[in-house]
């Protein structure tokens, strides 16, 4: 099968080197699911320029290496003033790569050639702000083209509204995608975007639901008109 493979193996090798992680212990996940980062005002500074730079580093491996894309974006918060614990999950995140240095993006030729999107969100997940986690990805067949992971700029009231809003984001950038593909004569109408929330779905829809949405700022509705005019 004829096929391209995008791995950064040689650059993550450059960097565990570069800050001395090149003979530690490995870790299975970028970072543990069930403790939340915090400011931690009382801990010990640590240096804000290796701190950073450290961060730097992964940001440009996020270029085909998803799997660490949230990790890296919670620890880039904590840039201003970086303690300890921060410092740790970083460290947490180098050592996760050590372990899984060749991960990256499959692209086979043969396959099907639909465009796919997928959303979800974290509600309230944020443990400064209480704000919602926003992820989504985008699919041509198999091949992983595009994905976000962002913190979202509003609290929303319910896990419906914070569901409403990742499949709006994601519904832009699916628009985008179709765009783009025009103008290699690929016609994408009709994208599907799969979304796990029932009560999302029916507001998407169903007109009669627009009564309980008008606390959802308007600029989050036009996914309604994307879907009434059979582009998603």
């Amino acid at each position: 099968m004829i096929r391209i493979f995008i791995s950064q193996d040689k650059y993550v090798t450059e960097i565990l080197k570069k800050f001395g992680f090149s003979d530690v212990k490995t870790a299975s996940t970028p970072m543990e699911t069930h403790k939340p980062l915090l400011k931690d005002a009382d801990g010990k500074d640590v240096d804000k320029q290796l701190y950073r730079s450290m961060i730097g580093s992964l940001m440009y491996l996020t270029s085909s290496r998803p799997d660490i894309m949230f990790a890296i974006c919670v620890c880039a918060r904590f840039q201003v003033n970086p303690k300890v614990s921060h410092s740790h999950v970083v460290k947490r995140i180098f050592r996760y790569l050590k372990g899984q240095p060749k991960l990256g993006l499959w692209y086979p030729k043969d396959l099907p050639f639909d465009l796919v999107a997928y959303t979800d969100s974290d509600y309230a997940r944020a443990s400064l702000d209480r704000k919602s986690i926003t992820g989504g990805c985008q699919f041509l067949g198999c091949r992983l083209i595009s994905w976000q992971c962002k913190k979202q700029t509003v609290v929303a009231n319910s896990t419906t509204e914070a569901e409403y809003i990742a499949a709006s984001n994601c519904c832009r950038q699916v628009l985008w995608i179709q765009n783009q593909l025009l103008d290699y004569g690929y016609n994408f109408m009709q994208t599907k975007i799969y979304i796990d929330n029932e009560s999302t779905i029916c507001i998407v829809k169903n007109p009669v639901f627009h009564s309980k949405t008008k606390h959802i700022e308007i600029r989050h509705h036009f996914i309604r008109d994307s879907n009434k005019k059979k582009l998603i």
